[in-house]
């Protein structure tokens, strides 16, 4: 109700989107790692909050990809399929994307190469950077988890089955967020990337990339909202553990 509320008063005040330079987040990443799959937004709702970002769905059904105003899922069979707006998300982030820096580069570079130009570009790393590069990649290595039954596992346990996908000279669009290491616990403390095809028919969250020519935009954001669940299953989780491990493993 709150949410709704919320919602009203912007389209009242004749805006209906989320400010400039504002990384929105539904939930933690603690408690995706702790098994609470369960949508608490629908994707009709999270895109009033940003037109880029990352995320999953309901009961960890594939990866999401926020890009251009439209949500795609990447499911575990290899595929990608637009959304319906009554879907549900349990854990996103987007942005209002607006680029700060543009920059065409060209040449071969690898994923973490390119992560460290972008480190020097933006070095600021107590800020929040979305990022998105669209070009070309010789090689894109992605992964897609299965949906999820109840009782729900652990994220660590459910990646176990994760489907791994690896592709070469594909074009598509590389993009994510940095975000600052304090935020240890509510999100993944460095770069989380995710991949969509030009053709929308294959993507993911990525594991690993080569990237060739392309074009680069950073979006520097110093303001955070994070939306947390009103559900009894976020209300009974022990989030006081440190999970930085769970994370890592989930994360590669």
């Amino acid at each position: 109700m709150k949410r709704w509320i919320a919602l009203l008063l912007l389209l009242l005040t004749g805006c209906a989107t989320a400010p400039k330079n504002t990384l929105t987040q539904i939930s933690t990443i603690d408690a995706l790692l702790a098994g609470a799959y369960d949508g608490q937004m629908t994707v009709g709702e999270l895109l009033t909050h940003g037109d880029l970002g990352i995320g999953t769905f309901d009961a960890l059904e594939g990866e999401m990809i926020v890009i251009d105003h439209q949500v795609y899922q990447a499911r575990a069979d290899g595929t990608v399929q637009l959304v319906p707006k009554n879907a549900a998300t349990p854990f996103a982030t987007v942005v209002n994307f607006s680029a700060d820096q543009i920059t065409d580069r060209k040449g071969l570079i690898t994923g973490s190469e390119l992560q460290a130009q972008i480190d020097q570009s933006a070095p600021n790393k107590n800020l929040f950077l979305a990022a998105r590069f669209d070009g070309t990649f010789p090689l894109m290595k992605v992964r897609s988890v299965p949906k999820q039954k109840k009782p729900y596992p652990p994220l660590a346990e459910a990646v176990q089955h994760q489907a791994v996908f690896e592709y070469t000279n594909v074009t598509g669009t590389v993009l994510g967020f940095r975000c600052p290491s304090f935020v240890k616990g509510v999100n993944v403390p460095g770069w989380h990337l995710h991949f969509i095809s030009k053709d929308r028919k294959i993507g993911g969250h990525i594991l690993d990339f080569t990237a060739a020519d392309g074009n680069l935009q950073l979006d520097t954001c110093s303001r955070f909202y994070m939306i947390l669940p009103e559900q009894q299953q976020f209300s009974t989780l022990d989030l006081s553990r440190d999970r930085s491990k769970e994370l890592e493993k989930v994360e590669k």
